[in-house]
């Protein structure tokens, strides 16, 4: 995992020139990738994800050996849900990457255009971000995402994928450079910097005027380091402290479900629950029946007061049970924990989430219609759900193939990222000769 003092330690000229130089070589392939038709690129990822299943197998001993390495370090369950990439899930990045090759191309695309009075016509066309770089950890699947999204939308990428899942990337990356070579396309459109270790993260936060825009992907220590050190642009993708308020006019059975889907499907991402709000009017008949369903999932209940009461007096069996403190409410678990709180209002449950949400995605389980769209322009999160679990905010989800991450800030793009949240706009003016008077 990177360390965030590491990450503000000088960088060596010799590794910053070679980061520099491979930004460089990838700026120069980009401006041809650029250039290249929708079908000419979706021949690519076809080809990628042809070479992804075949070489499936491959990537995934690479990532036994990752795995295994990980796990005698120590590391959580969660984190190594993130960082297991076995043939499935190989196999299911590889129809991620065909699902991509089917979308519409956005680069080119008019978003708006009009004439002016002196004959002048105007076009906002999209065009690529240029070279975006990546620093993440311990999630290999992002980087055939990453790969798919930026060449199909006329992007080049340099990549950080952290030590955990060094030998899985460079197996994932040696089949994409494959093709890339196999389709005479410049291999240096998705590079790597992994063989410089953290000192190559560093170098690319530091690498202004060669990478446009960086974007972290991974724990809050991760990203708040490289928001506040990097020179270059940052995207900022979110921790999900991710909450679920059941409002008092909820349907339990359906609540439950939810909240259970919520936590437990995958606790080592960021669209999982880590914080319940219950309405005090449906939290006697609600709770009890909540902790069961939690405890039967094994889920560490982190409490208040009064919901502590509730659930103690349930005589439920196996029920984990702390109390909450202040430092409870702003964590983001990524395991099987969870942080309960009664509320008086809706008010009140808006407020707590507005003060303590990472504004990544928050649900409201609720068959009241005018709560629900108070809810839905109070929250201040880039996603909202209504009556459904926080799990499907996902770029796959969402029809995008694949994400790039993330954004729970409010320039540029919010919410899962997509094609059209990797390109920038450009004017074009048409004339017919005339001069400015």
């Amino acid at each position: 995992m990177t360390n965030t003092n590491e990450l503000q330690t000088p960088v060596s000229g010799d590794v910053q020139q070679a980061v520099n130089a491979l930004a460089d070589a990838a700026a120069i392939a980009q401006h041809e990738l650029a250039q290249a038709t929708a079908d000419t690129k979706n021949g690519v990822l076809m080809a990628i994800a042809d070479a992804l299943d075949a070489h499936a197998s491959d990537i995934a001993d690479a990532n036994a050996m990752d795995m295994q390495a990980a796990f005698d370090a120590g590391m959580d369950q969660g984190k190594l849900d993130r960082l297991k990439f076995d043939v499935i899930r190989v196999a299911a990045a590889a129809q991620g990457v065909r699902h991509v090759a089917t979308l519409p191309d956005p680069v080119g695309e008019i978003v708006r255009g009009y004439d002016l009075g002196n004959g002048l016509r105007l076009q906002q066309q999209r065009v690529p971000l240029g070279v975006i770089g990546m620093i993440y950890e311990a999630r290999p699947n992002v980087t055939v995402d990453v790969a798919a999204l930026c060449l199909k939308s006329g992007n080049a990428a340099i990549l950080r994928g952290g030590h955990a899942a060094e030998r899985t990337n460079a197996a994932t990356l040696q089949v994409i450079d494959e093709v890339l070579q196999e389709l005479h396309f410049d291999p240096a459109l998705v590079a790597s910097v992994d063989r410089y270790g953290r000192e190559g993260a560093r170098a690319m936060m530091r690498a202004t005027g060669h990478i446009d825009v960086l974007i972290p992907r991974g724990g809050a220590g991760l990203i708040q380091s490289v928001v506040h050190e990097s020179r270059v642009p940052v995207i900022e993708t979110g921790a999900g402290n991710v909450h679920i308020y059941v409002d008092s006019s909820a349907d339990i059975d359906k609540a439950i479900d939810i909240v259970v889907n919520a936590k437990t499907q995958r606790v080592g991402v960021c669209n999982a629950a880590e914080k319940l709000i219950v309405h005090r009017d449906i939290a006697r008949q609600f709770l009890p029946r909540m902790a069961q369903a939690l405890a039967r999932a094994h889920v560490t209940i982190h409490a208040d007061e009064l919901s502590m009461r509730i659930m103690g007096d349930a005589d439920i069996k196996d029920i984990q049970l702390l109390a909450a403190d202040e430092a409870d409410w702003g964590a983001e678990y990524l395991a099987l924990e969870i942080g309960v709180r009664i509320v008086d209002s809706l008010d009140e449950a808006i407020d707590h989430i507005n003060r303590y949400s990472t504004h990544h995605t928050e649900s409201i389980l609720s068959r009241d219609y005018t709560n629900i769209e108070r809810f839905t322009k109070a929250i201040d999160s880039a996603v909202v759900m209504v009556n459904a679990s926080t799990r499907f905010t996902d770029g796959g989800v969402f029809g995008f193939g694949a994400e790039l991450g993330i954004s729970t800030q409010k320039l540029h793009a919010r919410g899962p990222m997509g094609l059209q949240e990797m390109t920038t706009t450009k004017w074009v003016g048409y004339g017919n000769g005339q001069v400015r008077a």
